[in-house]
């Protein structure tokens, strides 16, 4: 009897390490002339023990790749195919690049990225992001994939206030455009998907935010809530995310946080090995450990880090070309453990 609890109790925390370890995914971006072959980079993340994967768009190299591993996988629908699946091509898209490859883990179909009426670069998609994402649905559900949940991934640039985090809501002009939105996933019971990044509010620039507060690295609390502490600047900005979208019918629409990183150069006096290594692995223990936050507490965070590889033919400034958590030579950056 005592030998067969003790199997029952080591199967126990077998699957509770398991699941603990699917907590955290790492994107894999391919912006760059110098990265490995997509079968190297399936076989790394195999090596390093990471379960969930996000690329930006089909693949064919990397969805065969991806095929008979235990990997999940977010794919995106780029945001410059939206139109034709709001029009219609939703079908043939699924059928190409998902029922195709029916040895793939499909877990999220992300539909568009940071998708912003207020962005300049990208507002002209708004209008196809929910047709698109209903499309897909509909072809999901006519192929008996349902398991695979469809939603798309918003950023803190949606968010009018964000501080204190129970004040979140987004800009008055965003609402039509999100509300429709959390209205289908919570009818599908599906995530929002949120990019979510301490660095970006940091960035060595703003007076106001400490490098610790950024970092988990807070040696006390920083402010109160309503009578829930903040120690750390994802909970706040996480947060933000959820009360925002509670306003709009979305309080059990959870969020996975669909990328979150820290460069290592590149930028300003923040940006070093030594302060992207701290960031990449308190967060890993932060959303791995169950602790939630203090407006969702109790539950780990399913969260991808940004990004797998430096890469070095991404636009805008030169910190873009340095959240890797690994070399292009496939070297450990930080020895981070999965």
């Amino acid at each position: 009897m005592a030998a067969k609890f003790l199997l029952l109790s080591l199967l126990f925390l077998k699957l509770l390490i398991f699941s603990d370890a699917q907590s955290v995914g790492v994107c894999n971006g391919r912006v760059g002339n110098n990265l490995p072959s997509p079968q190297d980079v399936v076989n790394l993340y195999q090596r390093s023990g990471i379960t969930r994967m996000r690329i930006y768009g089909p693949d064919p190299a990397t969805l065969r790749a991806l095929g008979g591993t235990n990997i999940e996988l977010i794919l995106d629908v780029p945001n410059n195919d939206l139109e034709s699946l709001a029009g219609g091509g939703a079908k043939n898209w699924v059928q190409n690049n998902i029922l195709n490859y029916p040895r793939v883990n499909f877990r999220y179909i992300s539909v568009g990225n940071e998708v912003d009426p207020n962005n300049n670069e990208n507002r002209r998609f708004t209008r196809f992001v929910l047709p698109a994402m209903r499309n897909v649905q509909q072809a999901l559900q006519d192929a008996r994939r349902t398991q695979i949940k469809v939603s798309t991934a918003t950023y803190t640039g949606l968010l009018k206030t964000s501080y204190p985090p129970s004040q979140g809501v987004f800009h008055d002009n965003v609402i039509g455009y999100i509300q429709p939105i959390i209205t289908f996933l919570a009818e599908n019971n599906s995530p929002m998907l949120a990019n979510i990044y301490p660095y970006f509010a940091y960035d060595g620039t703003n007076p106001k935010l400490k490098l610790s507060y950024a970092l988990f690295t807070n040696p006390s609390i920083e402010f109160n809530d309503n009578g829930r502490d903040y120690s750390n600047l994802f909970d706040a900005m996480y947060d933000a995310h959820y009360a925002a979208q509670a306003r709009l019918g979305g309080a059990n629409v959870p969020i996975v946080v669909s990328e979150s990183g820290w460069p290592s150069a590149g930028g300003t006096d923040g940006t070093t090995l030594e302060i992207a290594g701290t960031y990449y692995r308190n967060l890993i223990a932060h959303v791995k450990s169950a602790k939630g936050t203090p407006l969702r507490p109790g539950r780990s965070i399913e969260t991808y880090l940004f990004a797998m590889f430096d890469e070095n033919d991404k636009r805008g400034k030169e910190s873009e070309k340095h959240f890797g958590v690994f070399y292009p030579n496939q070297r450990s950056k930080y020895n981070l453990r999965f």
